[in-house]
């Protein structure tokens, strides 16, 4: 059965209004751009972090660094997959001792954001980690929180929400569509039963 798009939650003036208020947040949050870098994960996590590095520069008239991370050897089911598509990660600048800014474009369970912090802080030990995403559906299944949100849309596990982006997808725009596939929760396995 093919996917329905059931509501447009965003449309590109609300991305482009929620992005420029993260980066005015972060800017805050942080006193000022010094000293922090920003990477976006592969696929629109780093487009989304390009357009709040250019919103900070127009703000702060500062260059903030930013790099791109691919996070698919670091993902818990990367046995399950038989032919991950790889990208290639791109941190030019030392992570050492910055704020580094980790973007995404919907935090869901977490297992995400929790693969990205391992390979960031393969690059060095950063000062913190911070987290920036466009979405938040929720259903986390790991204790991870965003500390920057464009938009809180609550969804169920037989909706998708997706993101896209000018660059790759022609429009930009946030949908949530339904996905056969996915109408429940993950099984939990049974660890009452002996093996």
């Amino acid at each position: 059965m093919p996917e329905v798009v059931k509501a447009t939650v965003m449309d590109q003036s609300d991305v482009s209004r929620s992005l420029m208020r993260i980066s005015h947040e972060i800017l805050e949050a942080n006193g000022g751009a010094a000293d922090i870098g920003i990477v976006g994960i592969i696929t629109r996590g780093n487009l989304i972090a390009a357009q709040i590095a250019e919103n900070i520069a127009s703000i702060e008239g500062v260059d903030v660094p930013v790099g791109t991370l691919d996070i698919s050897l670091y993902r818990d089911d990367v046995a399950t997959k038989l032919s991950p598509v790889l990208h290639r990660s791109d941190i030019p600048f030392s992570v050492e001792d910055k704020t580094i800014i980790l973007v995404d474009d919907v935090l869901f369970t977490g297992r995400t954001i929790r693969a990205a912090m391992d390979a960031v802080i393969d690059f060095g030990r950063p000062r913190a980690i911070q987290l920036a995403v466009l979405v938040d559906r929720g259903h986390r299944e790991l204790p991870i929180r965003a500390d920057y949100v464009g938009k809180n849309v609550p969804s169920s596990y037989g909706e998708q929400v997706r993101v896209h982006m000018r660059a790759v997808d022609g429009d930009t725009s946030v949908t949530i569509v339904s996905d056969p596939a996915a109408s429940s929760p993950p099984a939990v396995a049974d660890t009452t039963k002996g093996e």
